[in-house]
């Protein structure tokens, strides 16, 4: 008889949910912290960290008839994934959406939105109900924005899934890909995408793979 791979799988299958952030947003910088364990603090990681204060504190709250679920542990087999959702809304009618909070104001992301897609596939395994929609927080101007979960950004949150296992599982760090946005990062140091970095088409493609 033919063993079932999703009842072998080890510990190590398993890749926090934040870490498709961390890749979709530079693969280096996923690399650097979930292969070589190196992981540095500045004053975006810190900030960020105050605005999931209360959303880490697990537990509930009702709010206008909705139940906050806060810190609520998701993982996927299939997927290989595990983590928590800052906040999961239950309406009256028990449809569940995931909210994740950010520092940033509002604006879309890809790697925002995909981590957040990424959670709600995770609550659709874990409930085996359907979770179309989620929300992003933004703190800096306490505004939410709503992210549908299609077909499209399904499939594209799924490939990159997979692209970021293939990552761990090689255990090799990308050249790095310099960008406007790596003078914020906390691993900038570390890195030093100026001096190493080389021209790829690796943003546009990442466009065109969410592109919904």
């Amino acid at each position: 008889m033919e063993s079932n791979p999703e009842q072998t799988r080890s510990e190590d299958w398993y890749l926090p949910v934040s870490a498709l952030n961390h890749f979709l947003f530079c693969p280096r910088r996923a690399a650097l912290i979930h292969v070589e364990g190196i992981f540095e603090d500045n004053v975006h990681t810190v900030i960020g960290d105050l605005v999931h204060e209360h959303a880490d504190l697990p537990g509930y709250e009702l709010a206008k008839g909705v139940k906050l679920l806060r810190a609520l542990p998701v993982f996927s087999d299939r997927l290989g994934l595990s983590g928590k959702c800052d906040i999961v809304e239950q309406d009256a009618a028990g449809q569940l959406s995931p909210v994740e909070y950010k520092k940033g104001p509002r604006r879309k992301f890809i790697n925002d939105d995909a981590q957040l897609c990424a959670q709600a596939l995770c609550l659709e395994e874990m409930f085996g109900k359907a979770v179309p929609r989620g929300a992003v927080f933004h703190a800096a101007n306490k505004r939410r924005r709503c992210v549908e979960f299609t077909p499209q950004l399904r499939a594209a949150t799924e490939e990159a899934i997979a692209a970021l296992h293939l990552l761990v599982e090689a255990g090799n760090i990308p050249q790095a890909i310099y960008k406007p946005a790596c003078e914020g990062c906390s691993l900038y140091e570390i890195c030093l995408p100026k001096l190493t970095s080389r021209p790829s088409g690796l943003e546009q493609a990442k466009q065109r793979l969410f592109q919904t």
